[in-house]
């Protein structure tokens, strides 16, 4: 017995649980960023926080990416913007909740910081870890030096983000570790320069419990990383125009526009089952999983209707 069913995609998160998710991941980064890097020594040792902030991020994608995509940097949010991958209404969402995060994030280790007898001024600890140019960069490099590495290490993870997470062969379980690891090498880097975030939030909720240095020199680690997100997302639209299949396609996601690259339920699928066509529905006994639906062959064809005893007779 057969009869026509609509395959319809899995339903996805509102755009609530994305937002809190965007938020919550922001949070979770922000906290072991400024965490290990007020109670370590990122000047003279770079590599704990590095490491230590790339596995978050990777804890962050894997835990929340799902519900989200696994952005929680505003310049992953603005590449994604640009290579048409997310809609303005839904980036400017994700902007606040990761901005609101970080901010949380922050303000949490600012009140273990007030507690540990040893740290006498907070905000004087969280100027350690907050970034800088000049002389509050801890080599004391100059703004066109800070500038240029903002840029190439923004521009270089989004190109990873959008690399890992586009088109049909990819595999959206490896993004993860391919944008957490790549984190992890830049900020190698931005440590020894100046405390270089390649994050726009990340680098407002550190600044806001600094002294005033920081919030005055905000600006740079905003236009910066964003030029680099605004690069990398032009290019990969431009390579996506390119390509033979469209990539834009595979990555639609729901009525917000917001894409879920890491939701295994979002998957590409055949034509067939996303618009809907009618599919056998396939008879099974009491107690044994029903089989995945598969579409219906067409009226017309010979050989079904042989098997199914309509020919011959």
């Amino acid at each position: 017995m057969t009869s026509s069913v609509q395959a319809t995609p899995d339903p996805q998160p509102g755009l609530v649980a994305r937002l809190s998710a965007e938020a919550l991941g922001s949070m979770f980064v922000v906290v072991v960023a400024v965490g290990v890097g007020i109670f370590s020594n990122p000047g003279a040792a770079p590599l704990p926080l590095a490491l230590a902030t790339g596995l978050a991020v990777t804890a962050a994608m894997l835990a929340f990416g799902y519900v989200s995509g696994g952005h929680f940097n505003p310049v992953i949010t603005l590449g994604n913007l640009i290579a048409g991958r997310i809609r303005a209404v839904a980036a400017l969402g994700y902007l606040a909740a990761q901005i609101i995060g970080s901010v949380i994030g922050a303000a949490l280790i600012y009140f273990v910081v007030s507690t540990v007898p040893v740290l006498k001024d907070a905000r004087a600890a969280f100027d350690v870890v907050a970034p800088g140019f000049g002389e509050h960069a801890a080599a004391q490099t100059q703004l066109a030096g800070v500038l240029l590495v903002e840029v190439l290490g923004a521009a270089l993870i989004v190109a990873v983000f959008l690399g890992a997470t586009a088109g049909r062969r990819a595999v959206p379980a490896m993004a993860p570790f391919a944008v957490g690891l790549s984190m992890a090498v830049l900020l190698q880097l931005g440590q020894v320069l100046g405390n270089l975030p390649f994050n726009p939030a990340r680098a407002t909720a550190q600044a806001f419990f600094s002294s005033s240095w920081a919030m005055e020199g905000l600006w740079l680690f905003w236009v910066a990383p964003l030029m680099g997100a605004a690069l990398a997302g032009l290019a990969f639209r431009g390579f996506q125009g390119l390509s033979a299949p469209a990539v834009t396609e595979d990555f639609q996601g729901g009525s917000d526009g917001i894409n879920d690259s890491f939701d295994a339920n979002d998957e590409p699928v055949e034509d067939a089952e996303v618009r809907g066509t009618e599919v056998k529905e396939t008879a099974v006994k009491p107690g044994i999983a029903s089989p995945r639906a598969v579409p219906a062959a067409p009226v017309n064809d010979d050989a079904r209707d042989f098997f199914d005893g309509k020919k011959g007779k």
